[in-house]
């Protein structure tokens, strides 16, 4: 049978372009940029973390942001706990969907976002002593002509 369309071109066409980060060892409250937004708007499609060294503070906090050129930072994922026990390497984290806040990550859950960001930066902002180290995968789609997003 002839494959007439592969794989990566069906993520293309669904969700966008894909972009991946490595926040690298997490320790304490850092704020480390993880996406380079330049051109104009573009929306983020989705985004879901993979856990590479283990989560193990049980009370740190984990969070996205938006800190644009111009304009306000906005919080994209609200800093979430991510429970009582360890979070194993190889575990996703996706998000949780709110009606009046930014979502929250959840193991395991959606990875769709659709919010639109403009030119700035993507962080990731951990909090009260978060540890561990998360690869940040994102799909997004230009809105503007030109406008890009690659890995910080």
């Amino acid at each position: 049978m002839t494959v007439m369309i592969q794989g990566s071109q069906v993520r293309d066409i669904a969700l966008g372009r894909p972009a991946s980060k490595a926040t690298g060892a997490i320790s304490g409250n850092p704020t480390t940029p993880l996406f380079t937004i330049a051109g104009g708007e573009v929306m983020i499609t989705s985004v879901y973390g993979l856990v590479t060294t283990a989560l193990t503070n049980a009370t740190g906090t984990y969070a996205l942001q938006q800190n644009p050129t111009a304009g306000d930072t906005t919080t994209l994922v609200t800093a979430t706990a991510l429970g009582a026990t360890d979070v194993s390497v190889g575990s996703t984290l996706g998000l949780t969907h709110g009606t009046t806040v930014a979502p929250a990550f959840l193991g395991g859950g959606q990875v769709r976002l659709d919010t639109v960001v403009t030119t700035g930066q993507i962080e990731f902002v951990g909090a009260l002593s978060a540890d561990g180290a998360i690869t940040f995968n994102v799909t997004w789609i230009p809105l503007t002509d030109g406008a890009t997003l690659v890995a910080a």
